[in-house]
């Protein structure tokens, strides 16, 4: 039977299993659901479980602005070991277990602390970060370590849930662009004696959360297109004009008009994109105004 399903578009939320890629979920994903463009919107490390959202057809469109929402993760890390990678797939590289059991809960509890808020943070070699167009992993599977520049992030929430040393668990909530890894790594050098993340769980990415997740392994053409997020939906968070008649049809066909001829609103600010409908609330194009107030198409999407 031909499972291609030419129009099934929307966002899949994965619950991704630990030890494989995000590239691998992309691809096992796409071989069951019968070939449609799929696309991640962020990677999770292969150590990694949880929440990985995924594009779907039409939706991969939207990848680009679903990149820079917030996320929350469960990890749990061991004090008084640290490790190439920053967590356990990595080789040891030290261990200091007396500086570990020195640590108390009242230390853990304030050194957690003490990271909430914005900070700039070292992205770790091995990640999936380019440098001269060769991921950063590659290089530090060489031996080779790069200057990497730093980068602003901002720690929400960071709850100590359980400590039975050498390990302990913890809750974070934190903007776009946070290693966790790194976070963990700075919080042993704080401590004095390093750490490394020994799980990880994401459960949360932007509007996705694990009550929305698909385990890897249960995904079936008919159970995804029964759990996938509609494109308008997935961008709930942008201004939305709902259009109908000529202005619909042109906005379908990316046909040039302006914004006081869809909305007595004042416009938004150039730039800042907005969403498109249809009278049915399905999504007809990503747009921005330019300063005179044209509609500019940043993206458009069949119907």
């Amino acid at each position: 039977m031909d499972h291609q399903p030419l129009s099934l578009s929307g966002v899949l939320v994965i619950d991704k299993p630990a030890g494989v890629t995000s590239a691998r979920v992309v691809a096992q994903v796409k071989r069951v659901l019968g070939g449609p463009k799929v696309g991640h919107t962020g990677t999770l490390d292969p150590l990694a479980t949880g929440v990985l959202p995924l594009c779907v057809g039409e939706a991969t469109k939207i990848a680009g602005y679903l990149l820079a929402e917030d996320k929350g993760y469960e990890v749990e890390l061991c004090l008084g070991v640290e490790t190439d990678t920053l967590d356990a797939g990595g080789q040891v590289v030290r261990e200091r277990p007396a500086e570990a059991a020195a640590v108390t809960r009242e230390a853990l509890a304030a050194a957690l602390a003490a990271k909430v808020g914005a900070s700039d943070q070292v992205p770790p070699m091995f990640s999936a970060i380019k440098h001269q167009g060769r991921r950063l992993h590659a290089l530090a599977r060489r031996g080779e370590t790069v200057a990497r520049a730093a980068r602003h992030i901002h720690i929400y929430k960071l709850e100590l849930l359980g400590f039975s040393p050498p390990r302990a668990q913890a809750r974070v909530a934190c903007s776009k662009g946070t290693y966790v890894r790194s976070l963990v790594a700075d919080l042993g050098a704080a401590l004095g004696c390093g750490a490394h993340v020994t799980a990880l769980r994401r459960t949360r990415a932007g509007a996705f959360d694990l009550g929305l997740a698909v385990p890897l392994a249960e995904v079936t053409p008919e159970r995804a297109a029964a759990a996938l997020i509609p494109p308008a939906v997935a961008l709930g968070e942008l201004p939305a004009v709902a259009l109908s008649g000529e202005r619909l049809t042109a906005a379908q066909n990316g046909k040039p008009f302006s914004w006081d001829q869809i909305s007595a609103e004042p416009p938004p600010a150039p730039d800042a994109p907005f969403r498109l409908l249809s009278p049915a609330a399905d999504l007809v194009a990503i747009c921005t105004t330019t300063p005179a107030g044209q509609i500019r198409y940043r993206r458009v999407f069949r119907p």
